[in-house]
């Protein structure tokens, strides 16, 4: 075979792997791809081994995130040759994840080895992928898995835990197949599918008895109106309308960026909201902009209004808690490139319209802050993709977080499968902790997401409409939600460090 159509295979391969994840949750189809991969590399000379992978990234990523295209060519302002180029160097860069991996199973060890080397080597350069240049995660393999056997073990290692034994898995069958060694593929095979399924049978977190009626307001605001000032009081005035007929839920949530004024300026229509909330003893959470004109600093804030106590004293006119600033507030930590700041700024401001989108110099919040609060409820927050950092969420976890809460304007990536797979994330988060996850976005998909991870309830997509529902409130700490991804490390490095014993053996020999 040569070397153009492995290649092109490899390729072909990665590109496979869209139909694993969201919307078409195929989940057989990672393990057909990634063994069919692993297969082929063994079939190579090991100096072909970061071109291999770096073919195989390409599919992966040029196909499973095409919907960057959509944002980049819709409303980027950026002609079809240069959006195609911009997806391409996108690609070309998280290709090199794999790429990384593949060059270093290949050139350090022997290819029966790779079932028990590959999986702490993957998990490595994934962890890398996750925190390099802020870190963009997305496609991570253990996601394709929330629908699988191997789903159970989300809340015993995570995401991250189960992208190991994926790659475990695929590698097994991969190598030791074509060896005829029938035996160890297979039992390594069922006890982990068995096992998954075993465990997806308990529950750590059980619901308490008590539930809480949420409504969130979906408004389908279009992109190219939402920072058009003419069009900020009919954008508020359709977000308060809409909520008229739902104050009587316990909180309500609108989603990222709801308000279109910055905060400074939208104090008046704050105030409103914030008494009308309070008066009908309903918590209400917003998406806003805070520009602050003395420091020149803007933040992308979730802040809670109305009520803020369930125990609220009996008082015949309650006020709201606002006031500018206030600190029942969360701000954006986890920026995204170009969106919402611009590297080298300075270099590259002006280049193209993209570079120089409304609200794309945002300030940066704390890593770790305090729970929005909501009638007494707690919501550990996570504005657009930083719900795809499990480790984030994990920091803003407290003894009292009620739920997670999620907000997004998925409105960027039009009708593609981009909106589907952010759902799919905001799932694994769900199952890894135990909690409930509510998914408040403009132009959909709003969901409500149960401790287990399933699909509760959820709006479709370019609809303006409220999901009210009644989300049970659990006690329980799931051991992700305990220990992290300390156990997956601490498995994946004992295994390979028994690979580099054995590599080093048998090269004495």
């Amino acid at each position: 075979m040569s070397f153009t159509l492995k290649l092109t295979l490899a390729c072909l391969f990665g590109a496979l792997l869209t139909l694993a994840y969201a919307p078409f949750s195929f989940w057989l189809v990672t393990f057909l791809s990634l063994t069919s991969f692993i297969y082929l590399l063994s079939c190579s000379l090991p100096k072909q081994g970061f071109k291999l992978g770096f073919a195989f990234g390409l599919g992966w990523f040029g196909a499973g995130m095409s919907w960057v295209h959509v944002s980049i060519a819709d409303f980027g302002g950026v002609p079809l040759i240069g959006s195609l180029a911009l997806m391409l160097l996108l690609s070309a860069y998280l290709a090199l994840f794999p790429a990384i991996s593949c060059y270093l199973v290949t050139k350090y060890f022997n290819n029966k080895l790779w079932p028990i080397a590959l999986p702490f080597i993957w998990l490595l350069i994934e962890w890398l992928r996750s925190w390099l240049f802020t870190g963009l995660p997305w496609l991570s393999l253990g996601y394709s898995q929330i629908h699988g056997p191997l789903t159970g073990w989300f809340p015993v290692i995570g995401e991250f835990g189960v992208t190991g034994l994926t790659v475990l898995i695929s590698a097994a069958l991969a190598i030791w197949l074509a060896d005829k060694k029938w035996l160890p593929s297979t039992v390594i095979v069922s006890v982990l599918f068995v096992s998954g399924l075993a465990l997806n049978q308990y529950h750590w977190a059980k619901p308490t008895g008590e539930s809480v009626r949420i409504a969130m307001v979906q408004g389908n605001i279009e992109q190219a109106l939402r920072w058009t000032p003419e069009q900020d009081q009919p954008t508020m005035d359709k977000y308060k309308n809409m909520t008229a007929d739902h104050w009587n839920n316990d909180v309500v949530i609108w989603p990222e960026a709801a308000i279109p004024q910055l905060e400074p300026i939208a104090a008046e229509y704050l105030n409103e909201i914030d008494n009308l909330a309070a008066q009908t003893n309903t918590g209400l959470i917003t998406g806003i902009v805070n520009y602050n004109f003395e420091t020149r600093e803007a933040y992308n804030n979730l802040i809670g209004l109305g009520q803020k106590l369930q125990d609220d004293p009996n008082n015949e006119a309650p006020k709201g808690q606002y006031r500018y600033f206030h600190g029942n507030r969360f701000a954006k930590h986890h920026l995204l490139p170009i969106g919402e700041f611009i590297p080298f700024e300075d270099w590259i401001r002006g280049l193209a319209p993209i570079f120089d989108l409304p609200m794309s110099s945002f300030s940066r919040g704390d890593y770790q802050q305090a729970n929005l609060e909501a009638k007494g409820y707690h919501f550990a927050p996570a504005i657009c993709f930083e719900i795809a950092f499990p480790r984030q969420i994990s920091a803003n976890l407290y003894f009292n977080t009620d739920f997670i809460i999620t907000v997004s304007n998925d409105a960027w990536f039009g009708g593609s499968h981009g909106p589907a797979q952010h759902l799919e994330i905001a799932q694994a988060r769900a199952k890894e902790f135990g909690l409930p996850v509510l998914r408040a976005t403009n132009n959909g998909i709003t969901a409500f997401i149960d401790h287990q991870g399933q699909i509760q309830s959820r709006l479709p997509q370019f609809e303006a409409a409220v999901l009210s529902d009644t989300i049970q409130q659990v006690k329980g700490y799931t051991p992700y939600r305990s220990f992290g991804d300390w156990t997956i490390w601490c498995l994946s490095f004992v295994i390979f460090a028994f690979a580099c014993w054995y590599q080093k053996k048998s090269k004495e020999n």
